[in-house]
């Protein structure tokens, strides 16, 4: 929402206005924090972005995070001031930081970076999206309904798929998930129902008219599917990961080809590899990243999109295998 505000700004402002506004420090990576980005950047006049470090708490009452972005617009200087604010004593009036040249700060896909640059990336790097594509899992729409239990005890097991659908299922497994016996499963039926058999149809049949009453042809997700029943699971990942903690990610091996919903990453090679490579992967990233590679709220609670998991620079795989 507070978008909308830097919008209605730049709508009603005149050249040589300025302002200061405080908000959360989201858009600065995310994807609709883009058009901010734009506007600052041409147009609305970023001069300064003072960027407070997670830790602090700019109101008293409420846990968030916070960016101080000032501008004016139509003189847009020939460098933005950036600096990561440590304490609110700190601020000094916003009269202190680094200057970073707009040529810079326009073609950086995340800002946070350029107000806390990271490590030097070592030589012969890549990142991670150019060996790996990296999906959330699929959303059911409906996990009291797609997740089975109690009211699913009379369908096939042919339709029960083992899947990851809580953080904890990849944190308790450690490095590997070798056996799906402790998931729970998801109801992933066909889009066509008269590939099951009669007996197999029968007890689908009767417990989508459940799933009707409990309102699931009905969701968001069910209507914009091609058939509302069809979760539609992704293949399996060779490679899984948490994305929100306040921790850094858990990658884990999935030796026993589980599915997983929309609390985990999966990691897919773009070309194949084999296990001892994607072992040697796993044990990378489990020793490599840490929480300032994602995405951190006040209260310390990290999170990695997967454009940012992508964004990790890693060893060659060649080079991780010795």
């Amino acid at each position: 929402m507070h978008i909308h505000f830097f919008v209605r700004t730049m709508q009603l402002a005149r050249p040589g206005d300025f302002g200061v506004f405080i908000t959360s420090a989201e858009w600065l990576d995310v994807n609709y924090g883009a058009t901010l980005r734009q506007l600052l950047a041409d147009g609305l006049g970023g001069v300064a972005l003072h960027v407070l470090e997670p830790s602090v708490m700019p109101f008293a009452d409420a846990t968030t995070t916070g960016a101080i972005t000032c501008f004016r617009v139509g003189e847009r200087p020939d460098n933005l001031c950036v600096r990561s604010v440590e304490s609110l004593d700190r601020l000094n009036g916003l009269s202190t930081g680094t200057m970073v040249s707009w040529d810079t700060v326009s073609n950086a896909k995340r800002w946070s970076t350029i107000v806390k640059p990271g490590p030097a990336v070592p030589p012969g790097y890549i990142e991670l999206g150019e060996i790996c594509r990296v999906h959330r899992g699929q959303v059911t729409g409906s996990n009291s309904v797609w997740i089975a239990g109690e009211h699913t005890k009379g369908l096939p097991e042919g339709v029960l798929t083992p899947t990851v659908t809580k953080a904890r299922d990849l944190l308790s497994a450690g490095e590997r998930l070798s056996d799906h016996q402790q998931l729970r499963r998801v109801v992933d039926l066909p889009t066509d129902l008269e590939q099951l058999d009669d007996a197999a149809l029968s007890e689908v049949k009767k417990f989508l008219r459940w799933a009707k009453q409990q309102g699931a042809d009905q969701s968001y997700i069910a209507r914009h599917r091609r058939a509302w029943w069809s979760v539609g699971l992704k293949d399996p990942a060779p490679l899984l990961c948490t994305y929100m903690a306040r921790r850094p990610p858990a990658f884990v091996r999935n030796l026993c080809d589980a599915r997983h919903i929309n609390i985990a990453h999966g990691l897919y090679p773009r070309e194949t590899m084999d296990d001892i490579t994607l072992d040697a992967l796993a044990a990378w990233l489990r020793d490599n990243v840490g929480v300032e590679s994602g995405r951190t709220y006040a209260g310390g609670l990290t999170k990695f999109e997967p454009k940012e998991i992508e964004r990790i620079w890693v060893p060659r795989p060649d080079q991780l295998v010795v």
